[in-house]
C-alpha cells in the first residue's frame, strides 16, 4: 500500500484537494478531524486534559476557549496537552492504516497541517504540497473572517516556508485554480496506482 502525504501552509487549499482525492474514492486520514474527535463528546482525550486543566471540559467535550486561556496563562500546559493528544492520534493513525492495509487498498492519503514540523512525512512513500503564491494565501485567510494578520503571521512563523515544504515534495499541487488542482491529483493517481483508478 502506498502512502501519501498531503500537507501544505495555511490557506493553500489542503482541504479541498483532499476531497478530491476522497472523491476518486482514496480513504484521506485526516490529522485535524481526529483531533477534533477525540476532543468531541466522549472523545479519548476529555478525561484526560481534565486532569491536567481542570474545568476545560463540559459535556461536549473540550472547550477550546477555556484550554486557550489556560495555555495563555502558562505555556507548559500546551506541553502536557501535546502529551495526551500525539500518542492518541498517532494510535488513530496507525489504526487506519493497518485496516486499510488489511483490505488490500493500494493508495491512501494522510491529510497532516504540519507533517514536516512533526516528522511525519518519514511516514509516507510520497509527499504532495499544495501550494499558492503568497498574495493569494494571505487574501484566502484572511477573507475567511475567522483571524486577524497577527494570527495568520504568528501561525505562519510556526509552519516550515513554502519554499522549503515544495523543495521537499515529490508532488507540488498549485491550487490557484480548481481546475489545476484536480489536473494534478489526476496526474499524481495516474503515476502512483494506474490510469484505472476510480
Amino acid at each position: 500500500m502506498i502512502v501519501l502525504g498531503l500537507t501544505g501552509s495555511i490557506g493553500m487549499g489542503k482541504s479541498t484537494t483532499a476531497q478530491m482525492f476522497a472523491s476518486r474514492g482514496i480513504p484521506v486520514w485526516d490529522a485535524d478531524s481526529t483531533v477534533h474527535r477525540i476532543y468531541g463528546k466522549n472523545g479519548s482525550a476529555v478525561h484526560a486534559i481534565e486532569m491536567v486543566v481542570p474545568g476545560s471540559t463540559n459535556e461536549t467535550g473540550v472547550n477550546r476557549a477555556a484550554l486557550k486561556d489556560a495555555i495563555s496563562a502558562d505555556p507548559a500546559v500546551l506541553k502536557k496537552i501535546e502529551e495526551i493528544i500525539h500518542p492518541l492520534v498517532a494510535q488513530d493513525r496507525q489504526t487506519f492504516l493497518e485496516a486499510k492495509r488489511k483490505i488490500g487498498i493500494p493508495l491512501v492519503v494522510l491529510d497532516v497541517p504540519l507533517l514536516f514540523e512533526t516528522g511525519q512525512e518519514k511516514l509516507c512513500d510520497y509527499v504532495a504540497v499544495v501550494s499558492v503564491d503568497a498574495k493569494t494565501q494571505r487574501k484566502r485567510v484572511l477573507d475567511r473572517g475567522t483571524m486577524t494578520v497577527a494570527q495568520f503571521e504568528t501561525i505562519l512563523a510556526k509552519q516550515v516556508p513554502d519554499a522549503e515544504k515544495r523543495a521537499r515534495a515529490d508532488f507540488i499541487i498549485d491550487t490557484s485554480t480548481i481546475t489545476s488542482a484536480r489536473e494534478t491529483v489526476t496526474a499524481i493517481l495516474d503515476k502512483l496506482i494506474g490510469p484505472n483508478h476510480a
